[in-house]
């Protein structure tokens, strides 16, 4: 599901969201060890789903041998699903399921919620060319899985971290003097130079921004008609991102702002920070829990 580093992340949060529950009383005090059952999870809304693989993270995390043999999905990560659909069977020691539930479900809501979302403004852009971006606007600890539910939904990401690429926003150039002095700086200062994008308020700052040759130009805030004047000043050479002001409402119109050079990207920070939880909930069934599966089931 998740590479290397990623993979590493996603741990650690299931750990830490185990630490903050604590033991399930409840269900330790109600279920004998030996006590099995299986259980569903369920859609309650047409969404897209992702984060079933974190399942066997989860499992695997409160002491579970042989974790994805365990459970089942019924649905592809990333396909659409109905309200009403069962995404994945479940099944193991009732308290243990008892003690996972919340913990899946937080993780699949708020990551399918993400997924579905960066879906909808992807099919506003059906046709434009331009490809939707996120953002770091990402929860703290969230970043890779958040990202991860980005590309479900068919938008691609931004940088991870801020290393991956220079970002000269406003700040640094008012700090700095100008976009000038900050983009020189940034060469004279590392060997090779990772890739450069320059943030622009106005007219004025794209030109001298296409001056530099940074790799990509942001044009932060600015309306249909500002674009269609500052658009074109971007040579096909220099990448032209879009960002500030953007929602389901005005990402087409704001793709489509300059038919003489259209732009790259159009990056929105809500796909990730303001995302709405897809609903879905888990179903326990009593003592019809199956065998473990062998490996050639798997």
């Amino acid at each position: 599901m998740l590479p290397g580093e990623g993979a590493e992340y996603a741990k650690r949060l299931v750990r830490l969201a185990l630490d903050e529950d604590g033991p399930d009383l409840t269900a330790l005090g109600i279920f004998p060890p030996d006590d099995e059952a299986r259980a569903r999870i369920v859609a309650k809304q047409p969404t897209v789903v992702v984060g079933l693989p974190l399942i066997s993270l989860v499992f695997a995390e409160l002491g579970v041998e042989h974790p994805h043999r365990r459970w089942e999905a019924l649905k592809s990560e990333g396909s659409h699903v109905e309200s009403g659909e069962t995404v994945a069977r479940l099944w193991g020691k009732t308290a243990m399921l008892l003690k996972a539930e919340r913990i899946i479900l937080n993780l699949i809501t708020h990551l399918s919620g993400v997924a579905n979302l960066t879906r909808r403004y992807v099919d506003e852009l059906e046709g434009t060319g331009v490809r939707l971006l996120d953002t770091r606007k990402t929860l703290p600890g969230q970043r890779h899985l958040e990202k991860y539910a980005v590309r479900m939904g068919g938008g691609c990401n931004h940088r991870m971290n801020l290393a991956e690429m220079l970002m000269v926003k406003d700040n640094h150039i008012d700090a700095a003097g100008s976009i000038t002095a900050a983009v020189s700086a940034l060469r004279g200062r590392y060997s090779p130079c990772p890739p450069i994008e320059v943030e622009c308020r106005d007219a004025a700052e794209v030109r001298e921004a296409v001056v530099c040759r940074p790799e990509r130009i942001l044009l932060d805030n600015m309306t249909p008609a500002q674009l269609a004047e500052v658009l074109p000043l971007i040579p096909t050479g220099i990448e032209a991102e879009i960002s500030g002001g953007v929602d389901l409402s005005t990402i087409r119109n704001l793709a489509l702002s300059s038919s003489v050079r259209p732009p790259d990207f159009i990056s929105v920070g809500r796909i990730t920070h303001s995302a709405p939880v897809a609903d879905f909930s888990m179903r326990m069934e009593r003592n019809s829990a199956p065998a473990v599966r062998s490996e050639h089931d798997c």
